[in-house]
């Protein structure tokens, strides 16, 4: 529901015979939200290793730089979320597996 909330969710486009449309994003929740999360999602994939590995097997996946970039968004934003309402303190490598890392290495 957060990440709804921010607009971070996946808009499927289909009508009539146009089904095959890839999804977006919804766009539809807080600008604002967004536009603060940008920046340091940007950051934690250039200088986090957790984030980084993470952000670079979406990109050999196949995804765009940009639909990487929004998925480290969301799961920061759920991340935070989780850190508020546990009252912990945010901690990347919870957060983002360790899998990820020895995909990249």
């Amino acid at each position: 529901q957060v990440s709804r909330f921010a607009g971070l969710d996946v808009r499927l486009t289909q009508s009539g015979t146009s089904i095959n449309k890839p999804g977006r994003l919804s766009k539809a929740g807080n600008s604002y939200l967004r536009t603060a999360l940008f920046m340091p999602a940007l950051s934690a994939a250039t200088h986090d290793a957790n984030v980084r590995a993470f952000y670079q097997s979406l990109i050999q996946r196949g995804k765009k730089k940009m639909q990487a970039l929004c998925a480290v968004m969301r799961k920061m934003l759920t991340g935070i979320w989780a850190c508020l309402k546990l009252n912990t303190p945010f901690d990347s490598s919870k957060l983002f597996s360790e899998e990820h890392k020895k995909a990249c290495a």
